[in-house]
């Protein structure tokens, strides 16, 4: 097999890291049914919250750009601070991240029932 073959899976996944790290957790897990659902609602709650992260990014790249443009009309700083979609991802990311602190502390506690007994 030509070795740009066999590269091209890692590059792939390497351009996805929410793909890696869910297949990490999902490796560390019990092999189970709701294991498996849990990684996958993780995996959907992780690209909710970046998307959701990449659009209040963009409203303060917007605000800055309108800062620094060359006409500060009284209508350009109230339109670019009136941006309600900007209000609902935020409201969308803070409900993602509570999803996500829960569901990282089922994965922990399934990690935990699944790990062997240790001696102390």
């Amino acid at each position: 097999m030509p070795p740009l073959a066999l590269a091209a899976p890692v590059l792939s996944r390497q351009a996805d890291p929410v793909r890696v790290a869910t297949e990490r957790l999902a490796r560390a897990l019990p092999a189970r049914t709701d294991a498996a659902v849990l990684v996958d609602l993780l995996e959907d709650d992780l690209r909710e919250g970046l998307d959701a992260l990449g659009d209040v990014e963009a409203h303060f790249h917007d605000v800055l750009s309108t800062l620094r443009g060359a006409t500060l009309s009284p209508v350009n700083l109230i339109n670019t601070g009136d941006d309600l979609r900007v209000l609902e991802r935020l409201d969308e990311l803070h409900d993602v991240v509570v999803q996500i602190r829960k569901r990282l502390a089922q994965a922990a506690a399934m990690a935990h029932q699944g790990a062997p007994s240790r001696v102390r």
